[in-house]
């Protein structure tokens, strides 16, 4: 997610300027200082950050998350209750959500943890610390009940509200880790009986592909198909999306997440050096919900891409031609490597 990451440490950046320049609140890259956007390394507030917008979390457990029951939940249902629990918790980790979901026709409400792991390698511990998490959700539970009556939690009728745990893994390898506890606790064929044995949800961005992104049409869509392009060369993803996707987009996203959209598509055209003229006019266009305007655009980038790449390939050809005569014609290599502007290493591998 490392593209969503680097959206929201350029908001927390500009949060701290004192002339932040903008154009219509997105980024303005020929402004920033030496053309350069300054990005902080917090991971894991930009996650939080993502899901803290009720509908990208409601499209999260709709789209990601396969339980019926879920299909009902509207953002005005969803309560954040994260700053309560991550002061409690002895590793902190900002990147981890708690929401209190008000179930319509229940007084019980649905606890929803979910842990992101972004990193290559697999967290093992993590169906402890889910553990973890959900006596402290339970436990603050059962101190508001008590709150008016200190003996209500003792009462035969009373129950414990679900907690659905969730860990999204973003890393790129397969994640290995035990999805159940008690598979996680030695002599488990032994004591299963006392152990618990609690599954989490897991949800494994990679092993979506672009076509079942496509299929949701929804803001959170668009961003993950923005994750999976890492250079230039994956422009042509944007520019070959399904014409009644782009129409779903400008019916589906809501205008006050347009300031967020653009800065993702900003970061990411920045990130495989687009040029920042472009970029700034297919960030406007999307700003401004002009969906087929910056398609069009980023069609037009991949196609001029495409030909300065041929262009580039064409010159690369030519210099490893001019070395190849030069040392059939037994020139030093410092002479060889001056004149074709290939490295010292490349012209001696020529050679041999």
């Amino acid at each position: 997610m490392a593209l969503i990451i680097e959206v929201f440490e350029e908001a927390e950046t500009k949060k701290t300027s004192k002339n932040p320049k903008q154009v219509h609140g997105i980024i303005n890259l020929s402004n920033s200082k030496g053309g350069e956007m300054t990005i902080r390394n917090t991971k894991d507030n930009s996650f939080k950050a993502i899901l803290a917008e009720p509908e990208l979390f409601v499209d999260f457990l709709k789209d990601y998350v396969k339980i019926d029951f879920l299909k009902d939940i509207e953002p005005a249902d969803i309560e954040d209750m994260t700053e309560r629990f991550l002061p409690l918790f002895q590793e902190n980790k900002d990147s981890d959500t708690v929401k209190k979901i008000n179930l319509k026709g229940s007084n019980i409400p649905l606890f929803v943890i979910a842990i992101v792991e972004h990193e290559s390698q697999v967290n093992h511990r993590a169906s402890f610390k889910m553990l973890q998490y959900i006596t402290l959700v339970l436990t603050e539970y059962e101190k508001d009940a008590n709150k008016d009556d200190l003996n209500a939690s003792r009462a035969k009728d009373f129950k414990f509200p679900p907690v659905l745990p969730i860990i999204f893994y973003d890393g790129v390898g397969r994640w290995t880790a035990e999805i159940n506890f008690l598979e996680k606790t030695e002599l488990n064929d032994i004591f299963h009986k006392y152990i618990p044995k609690f599954e989490y949800e897991l949800v494994g961005l990679n092993k979506y592909e672009v076509e079942d992104l496509v299929q949701f049409g929804n803001a959170l869509s668009f961003i993950m198909i923005i994750d999976k392009i890492q250079t230039a060369d994956g422009m042509s993803l944007l520019a070959k999306l399904p014409p009644d996707y782009i129409e779903k987009l400008r019916y589906n996203i809501p205008p006050h997440l347009n300031k967020l959209l653009a800065d993702v598509i900003t970061l990411l055209l920045k990130r495989i050096k687009v040029p920042d003229e472009e970029i700034s006019e297919i960030a406007e266009q999307l700003y401004r919900r002009r969906l087929q305007e910056m398609f069009s655009l980023i069609e037009k980038y991949d196609v001029q891409e495409t030909r300065r790449e041929a262009r580039e390939e064409g010159r690369a050809e030519g210099r490893v031609e001019v070395a190849k005569k030069l040392l059939l014609m037994d020139i030093p290599v410092d002479k060889i490597v001056s004149a074709s502007s290939l490295t010292h290493e490349e012209v001696e591998k020529l050679r041999e």
